[in-house]
């Protein structure tokens, strides 16, 4: 019977204490007997001897125990390696398939996943010919696979831990995650020693920015879309999945312009028992809500940035937009909240009757092509939604669920507070600081 790991380090160790105490007694012994009954100079000399000895045997025994873990494991993987795939797996023995494990983090992915070499990834995208989009830890291109399918390659900078997290928390969250309104994930490869890259569908229509701030105007379904993405993220996954970073640029539109919230490199996955949590710092500036500054996330977080977006959506602009901003060198005032920050404008207008002069006017007069433009009631719901989103304090924001149901008029939205508190003074003042410093 082969010993435990606890048993055979017991016999190891009383193997080298014997040895210890047999080197001691045949030093004594033998100095005794070549000094004649000199007990205090033998014992001496033997227990020098035998430190010698010792200090030269500890790290030989290190080494070997250093060898012994590299051959079990070297067996363990050809062992593995040699195992026959289930009958229900023969099929796909010609494919690269990769579980969890193999991501060498403590996540688990359910089911698995198609893994791609570098040189697989090298010739879908031409070398990396084709750029669509860059981030501050990642780039996008575009690559076609032998099918013909159109699909985007995410290249994630792994040069540093964040870049590392990042791509494992992006893998690990979007495998798991199943719904129409977020993108789903098509394939992975781990290229040793630095690239990651993730291989998503192409969205011929690129990102909600792209739209939002060209003056385009379809967007009449994409707030519902986001909406009920974030729903099934917070409420219908066996986890709460938060993800902290909701924006226009990581909305992507297919062909028929349906959205699709993208970007999960910074989301977390946390248990359905736990109302916030503390951690680094996550975001974008603009979109973050004010509990973020402290490192403080929940799920109304993530209501705070969408209620952001929403008012983007209706005014076809940034939330915020500093005046005078023509030239580097051109002295910046300071920023004017309630004339420059769209929560503030709009709300501003709305109470005033005249919310239809604030709205994106492709939006208020349709698409040239027929099509009508949104009325002032539908524009107000949005905007009501928006208000109550983008609360100042995370409690009076409703959750995702009601969200959708005021959106699609299941349920009633409460006239939101006359005067709302949007934003913190130290919340305000970080903003425009940083603003006017870029």
């Amino acid at each position: 019977m082969p010993l435990s790991h606890t048993t055979e380090g017991s016999w190891k160790e009383k193997t080298v204490s014997g040895t210890f105490l047999a080197v001691v007694t045949v030093v004594v012994v033998s100095v005794e007997a070549t000094t004649g009954n000199d007990h205090g100079v033998a014992i001496l000399i033997g227990t020098i001897v035998a430190l010698v000895v010792y200090c030269i045997w500890k790290p030989y025994q290190a080494l070997l125990s250093c060898i012994e873990r590299r051959l079990r494991r070297k067996a363990a993987a050809a062992a593995t390696a040699a195992e026959p795939l289930p009958p229900e797996k023969k099929e796909d023995a010609g494919r690269p398939l990769v579980q969890a494990e193999r991501l060498r983090a403590a996540f688990r992915i359910d089911g698995l996943l198609r893994e791609y070499s570098h040189g697989e990834i090298q010739a879908m995208t031409d070398n990396f010919g084709c750029v669509v989009g860059r981030g501050g830890s990642a780039t996008v291109f575009r690559g076609v696979l032998d099918d013909g399918t159109a699909v985007a390659v995410k290249r994630i900078v792994c040069d540093e831990s964040v870049g590392e997290a990042d791509f494992l928390s992006e893998i690990t969250i979007v495998a798991s995650v199943h719904h129409y309104a977020l993108v789903g994930l098509l394939g992975y490869c781990l290229q040793p020693g630095g690239g990651r890259y993730l291989l998503y569908p192409f969205y011929e229509n690129r990102s909600l920015d792209y739209w939002l701030f060209s003056g385009e105007e379809r967007r009449r379904h994409v707030a519902v879309d986001v909406a009920k993405g974030l729903a099934y993220l917070h409420h219908e996954c066996k986890n709460q999945i938060l993800h902290l970073d909701i924006k226009p640029a990581n909305i992507l539109l297919d062909g028929d312009f349906r959205a699709h919230v993208s970007d999960f490199g910074i989301s977390m996955s946390i248990g359905r028992d736990l109302t916030s949590v503390d951690t680094r710092w996550r975001g974008t500036l603009g979109y973050m809500a004010p509990e973020m500054l402290v490192n403080a996330l929940s799920a109304k977080s993530d209501v705070y940035s969408y209620g952001m977006m929403l008012f983007e959506l209706v005014g076809g602009r940034r939330n915020f937009e500093l005046a005078g901003s023509g030239g580097a060198s051109q002295a910046r005032a300071p920023p004017d909240f309630t004339k420059e920050f769209l929560p503030c404008v709009m709300r501003d207008r709305m109470e005033e009757g005249r919310l239809m002069e604030v709205v994106d006017a492709t939006m208020a007069r349709g698409d040239g092509g027929g099509a009508a433009g949104v009325d002032e009631e539908e524009v107000e719901v949005v905007v009501k939604v928006a208000l109550w989103c983008t609360q100042h304090s995370r409690d009076m924001r409703p959750g995702m669920t009601d969200v959708v149901d005021m959106l699609e008029g299941r349920a009633p939205i409460p006239p939101p507070p006359v005067r709302p508190e949007f934003l913190g003074d130290t919340f305000l003042v970080s903003c425009a600081r940083t603003a006017m410093s870029r």
